[in-house]
């Protein structure tokens, strides 16, 4: 428990005093604030169409059971195969069984969330296969041997002159390249590895229950590229992406977007129903979509359960004070900032991530920018009781809430402690949580109360 709090205060204090950092990310969060507030524009009642997918999500997930039933029995009927796995352990046995199965040397995949929950490169450089990430940024970031950064953009934190440097270690290219000429030579490094791979595994943005069919946005067309040239498709999506129908489809792809990139509509916006039959043209001969749970079920029981509606647009993200000073790195998880922290907790143990909730301000701008309005302020409150319930808060932490409880339900006691008393009490349980970089506060000599008496007598007199 100690030691991954302890590291993500580590990680968390280099990057707030890295201004270099704070900068970069500063400026380009800026520029996704200032898409999204002119994609709204396309909303003419943008709060009627937030609640809507607040209730289509909240039917989804009440009927969840139902919905990824009826999706198997849909998918199954246009010759794909559903597999369910329980945890990552199921979803990556299941992955290397069609691997080998097909004897794959090569996989190229889109960008996917879930794919990195579950560690699958790793998973696969293991077996001897090699795994191309195919999306600009996630290309970015296997380059650099780092995880994504953002759950929409995977590589925010770097600048352009940080990729070109990446560009010219790793691929030799010439130094300080502009964007358009790094994007031309990550272009020409993927079109092989779509023409000669085995497999493509994508994510999924929606499961659509009534039709059988992944729903997968993107803007740069390898989604495309990754389902349409290799022989067997693999889509891993978490269970909480279900959407009970093809006409809800309509609402979130916009939303989604708007929220996501400030976009009124993502460029590619595709439709899996299976396999390719006999009337088409490209497509794989085989699908197969992996519904994972991985811990999902825990957020489906637990207090928070509203965390399922989330769509993974990345705005409470780009709204939070703290994920703008600390980034996405220092949470350790996969799933960063504020629906991160929600959900992270429940997904893998409270006693391991429960840390994360404390790690906002409650200034509820993470509520008020969802499309989707979940209360995530109120969640990492409803963590934090958690947590704390659990028996998981440090000794010393619990001592001095406990002696400032007594203090301030019982007056004479308050005032019995003299201001010396207090500070060295603050001192020893308080200032290590207060944070090295703020000021401790000092109690006055004189109490409230004492001046009050002061006052009144000075009155009288």
């Amino acid at each position: 428990m100690g030691e991954t709090k302890d590291i993500f205060l580590e990680k968390s204090k280099i990057k707030v005093n890295d201004s270099k950092h704070r900068k970069t990310i500063a400026f380009n969060i800026d520029k996704y604030n200032a898409a999204v507030i002119n994609g709204k524009h396309q909303y003419a009642e943008l709060e009627i169409a937030r609640k809507r997918a607040k209730n289509i999500k909240w039917k989804a997930i009440e009927e969840l059971d139902k919905n990824l039933e009826n999706f198997e029995k849909k998918f199954s009927e246009h010759g794909g195969k559903v597999i369910w796995a329980e945890d990552a352990e199921e979803a990556l046995a299941a992955i290397a069984e069609i691997c080998e199965r097909a004897k794959a040397k090569t996989i190229v995949k889109s960008k996917s969330m879930v794919t990195e929950e579950i560690h699958l490169n790793a998973f696969l450089e293991k077996m001897g296969i090699e795994s191309v990430e195919t999306d600009l940024g996630e290309y970015i970031q296997q380059l650099d041997g780092e995880p994504p950064y953002h759950i929409v953009t995977p590589a925010m934190h770097k600048s352009k002159e940080d990729i070109a440097t990446l560009f010219h270690e790793k691929l030799g290219t010439a130094p300080n390249l502009s964007p358009k000429e790094l994007t031309l030579i990550a272009r020409e490094k993927l079109r092989s590895k779509f023409l000669t791979a085995d497999v493509g595994i994508t994510g999924g943005n929606f499961i659509i229950a009534d039709s059988g069919a992944i729903s997968i946005t993107e803007n740069e067309g390898n989604g495309r590229l990754t389902t349409s040239l290799p022989k067997i498709h693999i889509a891993i999506v978490g269970i909480e992406k279900v959407i009970p129908s093809l006409k809800d489809i309509a609402h979130f792809w916009p939303l989604l977007s708007t929220f996501g990139t400030g976009q009124k509509l993502t460029v590619y916006n595709t439709l899996f129903f299976g396999p390719r039959t006999t009337n088409e043209l490209d497509g794989p001969e085989e699908m197969y979509v992996i519904l994972l749970d991985n811990g999902r079920t825990n957020l489906l029981r637990s207090e928070v359960r509203e965390s399922m509606y989330c769509i993974r647009c990345g705005s409470c993200l780009n709204a939070c004070p703290v994920y703008k000073n600390i980034g996405g790195h220092s949470y350790g998880t996969t799933y960063s900032g504020p629906i991160g922290a929600v959900i992270t907790p429940h997904l893998t143990s409270m006693q391991e991530n429960g840390h994360l909730s404390f790690a906002s301000s409650l200034c509820g701008n993470c509520t008020e920018v969802c499309p989707v309005k979940i209360n995530i302020h109120e969640m990492l409150l409803e963590n934090r009781s958690i947590y704390v319930d659990e028996g998981h808060s440090e000794m010393k932490e619990k001592i001095g809430w406990k002696l400032f409880k007594a203090g301030v339900s019982y007056r004479p006691l308050m005032n019995l402690a003299s201001s010396n008393i207090k500070n060295k009490v603050f001192d020893k349980l308080f200032a290590p949580m207060w944070g090295d970089s703020r000021e401790v506060p000092v109690f006055p000599k004189k109490s409230f109360a004492k001046l009050w008496k002061e006052h009144q007598k000075s009155s009288k007199d």
